[in-house]
C-alpha cells in the first residue's frame, strides 16, 4: 500500500463499508428478511450449500449435523468430503440428507477445495466438522447476503464446553491474533475456516488458483491470498459458531496451525509481500465500483486473480 494510504486507514474503510452494507440489508432488503433472508436482489431464491471437509472426525461430525438439523431455515445442500479415516459414512448422510464427495488426497486444502467445487449452491459456507450451529445460522447467513454487494463473510466463535468468561478470553485471544496478524499481511480481513461464507461466483472465479494440493498450506489463509484485489471480507457475529477446545488443550495444535501460516505467506512472497499487496488492494478499490461482487458474474477475461502464478498440481509441495 502506498505510503499516503496506511493500513489503519484502510480499516477504517473496512468499518465504513460493513456499516454501510448493514445499513443496506436493513433497509434496502425487508422483504427478503421477510422471506427469511432467502431472496436476493429482485425477489432472486439464493441457495446455499454447507460444505464439511472431514478426516477422523466421525463422532464430531454427528454433532455438527444434529445443529444442522436443527436450523431454523434448512440449508440447500450439505456436502461431506471423505478424506479418510471416518468409516462408512453412507449411513450417516442419509440420515440427515448430506451428499459424502471422496478426496483421496489427505489434507484440508485438498478437501475443501473439492467439497467447494462440488457445491451447487449461490452461496457457500464452509465449516469444521467439530463444530456447532446455532439455529438461526443459516438464516442469518442468508440475510447477510442479501445485499448484493456483499462478496465473502467470516464470522465468530464460542467453546460450547468451557465457561463463558473463559470461552470469551480464548476465542478473543486467538481469532484475535490471527485477525490482526493475517490481516495485516493480507491487506484486509483474513477468511476463518471454520465459518467462512462467500457467493459461489467468487470460488468459480480463483478455484484454479488456489494451493490446494501443498498439506502444509493453511487453507482459509490461502484462499484470503488468492481472491481478487478489492474484494472486502466483512465479520458477522451473528455467524458464530461453537468450536472444539482441542487447540487449546495441545499447544502442538496452536504451533502446527502457526507455521502452516508462515508457511503459506512464504510460498507465495515475494508476488504476495504485503506492501505489494496493499498496493494492488488501494488501486483496485479506487477503480472498482462498490458492488463489486458483478466482477466475479462475467467471464474472465484470462488474468490472475492475483500477481500469483497458480497453485496448481504443478507446485504440489508434501
Amino acid at each position: 500500500m502506498p505510503a499516503d494510504e496506511p493500513l489503519t486507514a484502510q480499516a477504517d474503510t473496512d468499518d465504513a463499508a460493513e456499516a454501510d452494507t448493514d445499513a443496506a440489508a436493513e433497509a434496502g432488503f425487508d422483504a427478503a428478511a421477510e422471506a427469511g433472508g432467502r431472496a436476493g436482489p429482485a425477489g432472486q431464491v439464493l441457495t446455499l450449500s454447507i460444505v464439511v471437509p472431514v478426516r477422523n472426525d466421525r463422532d464430531r461430525l454427528e454433532r455438527l449435523l444434529a445443529s444442522v438439523a436443527a436450523q431454523s431455515v434448512a440449508p440447500d445442500e450439505i456436502v461431506i468430503v471423505d478424506n479418510g479415516g471416518n468409516g462408512d459414512l453412507g449411513p450417516l448422510a442419509a440420515r440427515y440428507g448430506c451428499r459424502v464427495v471422496p478426496e483421496p488426497v489427505v489434507g484440508i486444502p485438498a478437501a475443501t477445495s473439492t467439497g467447494l467445487d462440488a457445491a451447487s449452491g449461490d452461496l457457500l459456507a464452509r465449516v469444521d466438522a467439530d463444530t456447532v450451529l446455532p439455529p438461526d445460522w443459516v438464516r442469518d447467513a442468508h440475510e447477510r447476503f442479501a445485499d448484493p454487494g456483499v462478496e465473502a463473510v467470516t464470522g465468530w466463535a464460542w467453546l460450547p464446553s468451557a465457561p463463558p468468561l473463559a470461552s470469551r478470553v480464548l476465542i478473543a485471544a486467538y481469532l484475535g491474533a490471527y485477525t490482526v496478524i493475517a490481516g495485516l499481511a493480507l491487506g484486509h480481513r483474513p477468511l476463518w475456516g471454520s465459518s467462512a461464507l462467500l457467493r459461489r461466483a467468487l470460488w468459480l472465479a480463483v478455484r484454479d488458483d488456489v494451493c490446494r494440493h501443498d498439506q502444509r498450506v493453511h487453507d482459509d489463509l490461502d484462499l484470503s491470498l488468492h481472491l481478487p484485489p478489492g474484494t472486502r471480507v466483512l465479520r458477522d457475529q451473528r455467524l458464530s459458531v461453537g468450536v472444539s477446545t482441542r487447540p487449546f488443550r495441545d499447544p502442538g495444535k496452536l504451533w502446527r496451525y502457526a507455521s502452516m501460516g508462515v508457511h503459506t505467506f512464504r510460498k507465495h512472497w515475494p508476488e504476495e509481500f504485503p506492501p505489494y499487496r496493499w498496493a494492488r488492494i488501494a488501486r483496485a478499490r479506487r477503480a472498482e465500483p462498490r458492488r463489486a461482487h458483478v466482477r466475479w458474474a462475467q467471464p474472465r477475461s484470462g488474468g490472475r486473480t492475483s500477481s500469483q502464478p497458480s497453485c496448481g498440481v504443478s507446485q504440489v509441495s508434501r
